[in-house]
């Protein structure tokens, strides 16, 4: 039971991470310009890794 509501929050933060990763791309864009990046490559694949160990 533990394991399952593991597994679905961490899909959850997943979908949310992408979804936060699309509604920021004009911002990413426009930081780049100026030499920053955002580092939501690194939350969406560190939670898929995350996800992908839990539900195996």
């Amino acid at each position: 039971m533990v394991a399952r509501l593991y597994t679905a929050t961490l899909f959850a933060l997943y979908q949310l991470t992408l979804l936060l990763g699309i509604m920021l791309l004009p911002v990413a864009m426009l930081t780049e310009q100026f030499g920053l990046r955002l580092p939501m490559d690194r939350a969406v694949s560190g939670l898929n890794e995350a996800y992908d160990q839990a539900s195996a």
